[in-house]
Protein backbone atom coordinates (compact mmCIF):
# COMPACT_ATOMS: atom_id res chain seq x y z
CA UNK A 1 0.00 0.00 0.00
CA UNK A 2 1.42 3.38 -1.01
CA UNK A 3 0.93 5.93 1.80
CA UNK A 4 -0.69 9.22 0.97
CA UNK A 5 0.96 12.55 1.89
CA UNK A 6 -1.42 12.78 4.84
CA UNK A 7 -0.29 9.34 6.05
CA UNK A 8 3.40 10.21 5.70
CA UNK A 9 3.43 13.68 7.19
CA UNK A 10 0.15 14.02 9.04
CA UNK A 11 -0.65 17.18 7.05
CA UNK A 12 -3.41 19.22 8.60
CA UNK A 13 -6.10 20.09 5.99
CA UNK A 14 -5.64 23.86 6.16
CA UNK A 15 -7.53 24.23 2.90
CA UNK A 16 -10.56 22.68 4.56
CA UNK A 17 -10.27 25.06 7.50
CA UNK A 18 -10.20 28.05 5.14
CA UNK A 19 -13.11 26.66 3.11
CA UNK A 20 -15.09 26.01 6.30
CA UNK A 21 -14.46 29.58 7.42
CA UNK A 22 -15.69 31.01 4.13
CA UNK A 23 -18.67 28.67 4.21
CA UNK A 24 -19.51 29.72 7.76
CA UNK A 25 -19.39 33.38 6.69
CA UNK A 26 -21.75 32.68 3.77
CA UNK A 27 -24.06 30.72 6.05
CA UNK A 28 -24.13 33.63 8.50
CA UNK A 29 -25.02 35.99 5.65
CA UNK A 30 -27.79 33.66 4.54
CA UNK A 31 -29.24 33.36 8.02
CA UNK A 32 -29.07 37.06 8.91
CA UNK A 33 -29.67 38.85 5.60
CA UNK A 34 -33.27 38.95 4.37
CA UNK A 35 -32.28 38.92 0.70
CA UNK A 36 -30.01 35.90 1.12
CA UNK A 37 -32.69 34.13 3.16
CA UNK A 38 -35.32 34.72 0.50
CA UNK A 39 -32.99 33.55 -2.28
CA UNK A 40 -32.07 30.40 -0.34
CA UNK A 41 -35.72 29.62 0.30
CA UNK A 42 -36.39 29.82 -3.43
CA UNK A 43 -33.32 27.88 -4.56
CA UNK A 44 -33.75 25.13 -1.98
CA UNK A 45 -36.69 23.84 -4.02
CA UNK A 46 -34.22 22.86 -6.74
CA UNK A 47 -31.91 20.81 -4.50
CA UNK A 48 -34.21 17.80 -4.72
CA UNK A 49 -34.23 17.96 -8.54
CA UNK A 50 -30.44 18.29 -8.67
CA UNK A 51 -29.94 15.28 -6.39
CA UNK A 52 -32.61 13.24 -8.20
CA UNK A 53 -31.04 13.87 -11.61
CA UNK A 54 -27.58 13.01 -10.27
CA UNK A 55 -28.50 9.87 -8.31
CA UNK A 56 -30.76 8.34 -10.97
CA UNK A 57 -28.46 9.30 -13.84
CA UNK A 58 -25.35 7.99 -12.09
CA UNK A 59 -27.00 4.72 -11.06
CA UNK A 60 -28.11 4.02 -14.63
CA UNK A 61 -24.77 5.16 -16.08
CA UNK A 62 -22.89 2.84 -13.70
CA UNK A 63 -25.05 -0.14 -14.67
CA UNK A 64 -24.59 0.54 -18.39
CA UNK A 65 -20.89 1.28 -17.88
CA UNK A 66 -20.30 -2.05 -16.13
CA UNK A 67 -22.01 -3.92 -18.96
CA UNK A 68 -19.93 -2.01 -21.53
CA UNK A 69 -16.71 -2.71 -19.63
CA UNK A 70 -17.42 -6.43 -19.50
CA UNK A 71 -18.39 -6.41 -23.20
CA UNK A 72 -15.18 -4.57 -24.14
CA UNK A 73 -13.18 -7.36 -22.45
CA UNK A 74 -15.27 -10.14 -23.98
CA UNK A 75 -13.68 -12.90 -26.05
CA UNK A 76 -16.30 -12.22 -28.73
CA UNK A 77 -15.03 -9.66 -31.22
CA UNK A 78 -18.53 -8.38 -32.09
CA UNK A 79 -19.23 -7.46 -28.45
CA UNK A 80 -15.84 -5.80 -28.12
CA UNK A 81 -16.33 -3.72 -31.25
CA UNK A 82 -19.88 -2.68 -30.35
CA UNK A 83 -18.73 -1.62 -26.88
CA UNK A 84 -15.77 0.36 -28.26
CA UNK A 85 -18.02 2.04 -30.84
CA UNK A 86 -20.45 3.18 -28.12
CA UNK A 87 -17.69 4.34 -25.77
CA UNK A 88 -15.62 6.25 -28.31
CA UNK A 89 -18.61 7.97 -29.93
CA UNK A 90 -20.27 9.05 -26.68
CA UNK A 91 -16.99 10.21 -25.14
CA UNK A 92 -16.43 12.46 -28.14
CA UNK A 93 -19.68 14.40 -27.76
CA UNK A 94 -19.81 17.30 -25.25
CA UNK A 95 -22.40 16.76 -22.52
CA UNK A 96 -24.27 19.95 -23.43
CA UNK A 97 -24.50 18.93 -27.09
CA UNK A 98 -25.61 15.43 -26.08
CA UNK A 99 -28.24 16.94 -23.80
CA UNK A 100 -29.71 18.99 -26.65
CA UNK A 101 -29.45 16.08 -29.10
CA UNK A 102 -31.30 13.70 -26.81
CA UNK A 103 -33.92 16.30 -25.91
CA UNK A 104 -34.73 17.49 -29.43
CA UNK A 105 -33.65 14.66 -31.75
CA UNK A 106 -33.65 11.29 -30.02
CA UNK A 107 -36.70 11.92 -27.82
CA UNK A 108 -39.00 13.00 -30.71
CA UNK A 109 -37.70 10.10 -32.82
CA UNK A 110 -38.39 7.71 -29.96
CA UNK A 111 -41.92 9.04 -29.54
CA UNK A 112 -42.53 8.66 -33.29
CA UNK A 113 -41.30 5.06 -33.22
CA UNK A 114 -43.44 4.34 -30.15
CA UNK A 115 -46.51 5.81 -31.83
CA UNK A 116 -45.86 3.68 -34.93
CA UNK A 117 -45.89 0.56 -32.77
CA UNK A 118 -49.04 1.71 -31.00
CA UNK A 119 -50.77 2.26 -34.35
CA UNK A 120 -50.19 -1.38 -35.19
CA UNK A 121 -52.30 -2.43 -32.21
CA UNK A 122 -54.85 0.39 -32.52
CA UNK A 123 -53.92 2.44 -29.44
CA UNK A 124 -53.99 6.24 -29.17
CA UNK A 125 -50.67 7.97 -29.89
CA UNK A 126 -48.74 10.07 -27.39
CA UNK A 127 -47.30 13.53 -27.97
CA UNK A 128 -43.65 14.49 -27.85
CA UNK A 129 -44.34 17.00 -25.09
CA UNK A 130 -45.60 14.14 -22.95
CA UNK A 131 -41.98 12.98 -22.75
CA UNK A 132 -40.75 14.87 -19.67
CA UNK A 133 -37.80 17.22 -20.15
CA UNK A 134 -36.51 16.01 -16.80
CA UNK A 135 -36.21 12.44 -18.08
CA UNK A 136 -34.70 13.59 -21.35
CA UNK A 137 -31.98 15.29 -19.30
CA UNK A 138 -31.44 12.18 -17.16
CA UNK A 139 -31.15 9.97 -20.24
CA UNK A 140 -28.60 12.34 -21.80
CA UNK A 141 -26.43 12.39 -18.66
CA UNK A 142 -26.75 8.61 -18.41
CA UNK A 143 -25.57 8.07 -21.97
CA UNK A 144 -22.70 10.52 -21.68
CA UNK A 145 -21.36 9.34 -18.34
CA UNK A 146 -21.83 5.63 -19.05
CA UNK A 147 -19.04 5.86 -21.64
CA UNK A 148 -16.61 7.41 -19.16
CA UNK A 149 -17.60 5.05 -16.35
CA UNK A 150 -17.14 2.08 -18.69
CA UNK A 151 -13.47 3.02 -19.07
CA UNK A 152 -13.11 3.28 -15.29
CA UNK A 153 -14.59 -0.20 -14.84
CA UNK A 154 -12.49 -1.63 -17.67
CA UNK A 155 -9.25 -0.32 -16.18
CA UNK A 156 -10.19 -1.70 -12.77
CA UNK A 157 -11.08 -5.13 -14.14
CA UNK A 158 -7.87 -5.32 -16.15
CA UNK A 159 -5.80 -4.42 -13.08
CA UNK A 160 -6.57 -7.76 -11.42
CA UNK A 161 -3.63 -10.15 -11.71
CA UNK A 162 -4.19 -13.08 -14.07
CA UNK A 163 -2.80 -15.44 -11.47
CA UNK A 164 -5.82 -14.91 -9.25
CA UNK A 165 -8.18 -15.66 -12.12
CA UNK A 166 -6.24 -18.78 -13.01
CA UNK A 167 -6.34 -19.90 -9.38
CA UNK A 168 -10.12 -19.42 -9.35
CA UNK A 169 -10.40 -21.47 -12.53
CA UNK A 170 -8.34 -24.21 -10.90
CA UNK A 171 -10.84 -24.26 -8.01
CA UNK A 172 -13.62 -24.92 -10.50
CA UNK A 173 -15.33 -21.52 -10.37
CA UNK A 174 -17.24 -20.58 -13.50
CA UNK A 175 -16.97 -17.21 -15.22
CA UNK A 176 -19.78 -15.58 -13.22
CA UNK A 177 -18.44 -16.77 -9.86
CA UNK A 178 -14.91 -15.66 -10.75
CA UNK A 179 -16.25 -12.22 -11.60
CA UNK A 180 -18.51 -11.91 -8.53
CA UNK A 181 -16.19 -13.36 -5.90
CA UNK A 182 -12.67 -12.63 -7.13
CA UNK A 183 -12.46 -9.94 -9.79
CA UNK A 184 -15.15 -7.35 -9.02
CA UNK A 185 -14.61 -6.98 -5.22
CA UNK A 186 -10.92 -6.19 -5.75
CA UNK A 187 -11.54 -4.01 -8.79
CA UNK A 188 -14.19 -2.00 -6.97
CA UNK A 189 -11.73 -0.84 -4.31
CA UNK A 190 -9.42 0.39 -7.03
CA UNK A 191 -12.06 2.15 -9.10
CA UNK A 192 -13.80 3.83 -6.15
CA UNK A 193 -11.73 7.08 -6.32
CA UNK A 194 -12.27 7.72 -10.06
CA UNK A 195 -15.87 6.57 -9.76
CA UNK A 196 -16.40 9.06 -6.94
CA UNK A 197 -14.83 11.79 -9.07
CA UNK A 198 -17.32 11.02 -11.85
CA UNK A 199 -20.18 11.25 -9.38
CA UNK A 200 -19.02 14.66 -8.19
CA UNK A 201 -18.59 15.75 -11.81
CA UNK A 202 -22.16 14.66 -12.55
CA UNK A 203 -23.45 16.83 -9.68
CA UNK A 204 -21.83 19.81 -11.37
CA UNK A 205 -22.85 18.79 -14.89
CA UNK A 206 -26.44 18.36 -13.69
CA UNK A 207 -26.57 22.16 -13.80
CA UNK A 208 -26.67 21.83 -17.60
CA UNK A 209 -30.26 20.57 -17.40
CA UNK A 210 -31.21 24.20 -16.80
CA UNK A 211 -30.91 24.80 -20.57
CA UNK A 212 -34.05 22.65 -20.94
CA UNK A 213 -35.91 24.65 -18.31
CA UNK A 214 -35.70 21.91 -15.66
CA UNK A 215 -36.12 23.63 -12.30
CA UNK A 216 -32.87 22.59 -10.65
CA UNK A 217 -30.72 24.87 -8.48
CA UNK A 218 -29.12 26.60 -11.48
CA UNK A 219 -32.37 27.25 -13.32
CA UNK A 220 -34.06 28.60 -10.20
CA UNK A 221 -31.02 30.82 -9.67
CA UNK A 222 -31.32 32.19 -13.20
CA UNK A 223 -35.04 32.85 -12.78
CA UNK A 224 -34.56 34.43 -9.35
CA UNK A 225 -31.73 36.70 -10.50
CA UNK A 226 -33.74 37.79 -13.53
CA UNK A 227 -36.65 38.68 -11.26
CA UNK A 228 -34.94 40.50 -8.40
CA UNK A 229 -31.77 41.70 -10.20
CA UNK A 230 -29.75 40.57 -7.16
CA UNK A 231 -27.17 38.68 -9.18
CA UNK A 232 -24.45 38.92 -6.53
CA UNK A 233 -26.53 37.45 -3.73
CA UNK A 234 -28.29 34.89 -5.94
CA UNK A 235 -25.22 33.38 -7.50
CA UNK A 236 -23.41 33.43 -4.17
CA UNK A 237 -26.15 31.14 -2.87
CA UNK A 238 -26.01 28.97 -6.01
CA UNK A 239 -22.25 28.57 -5.58
CA UNK A 240 -22.64 27.89 -1.86
CA UNK A 241 -25.16 25.10 -2.46
CA UNK A 242 -23.07 23.34 -5.11
CA UNK A 243 -19.88 23.63 -3.07
CA UNK A 244 -21.65 22.27 0.00
CA UNK A 245 -22.76 19.20 -1.95
CA UNK A 246 -19.50 18.54 -3.79
CA UNK A 247 -17.03 19.25 -0.96
CA UNK A 248 -19.05 17.21 1.55
CA UNK A 249 -19.25 14.28 -0.84
CA UNK A 250 -15.54 14.55 -1.67
CA UNK A 251 -14.62 14.35 2.02
CA UNK A 252 -16.91 11.36 2.56
CA UNK A 253 -15.41 9.52 -0.42
CA UNK A 254 -11.88 10.27 0.77
CA UNK A 255 -12.69 8.90 4.20
CA UNK A 256 -14.24 5.78 2.68
CA UNK A 257 -11.18 5.30 0.50
CA UNK A 258 -8.86 5.51 3.54
CA UNK A 259 -10.99 3.03 5.45
CA UNK A 260 -10.89 0.58 2.55
CA UNK A 261 -7.12 0.93 2.26
CA UNK A 262 -6.71 0.12 5.94
CA UNK A 263 -9.18 -2.78 5.89
CA UNK A 264 -8.03 -4.26 2.57
CA UNK A 265 -4.37 -3.27 2.02
CA UNK A 266 -2.93 -4.16 -1.39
Amino acid sequence: MIPTPEDRHGDFPWWLLVAAGIGAWFLWQILTDDIYTQVLRTLSRGIGITLFVTLVGFAMASAIGLVLAVASLSRFVVLRQLARFYIEILRGVPILVLLLYVAFVIAPAGVAAYNWLRDLVGLDPIRTRDFSLLWRAIIALTLGYSAFIAEVFRAGLQSIEKGQIEAAEALGLNGWLRFRLIVFPQAFRRILPPLGNDFIAMIKDSSLVSVLGVLDVTQLGKVTAAGNFRYFETYNVVTFLYLTMTVTLSLLLRRLERNLRRKYPD
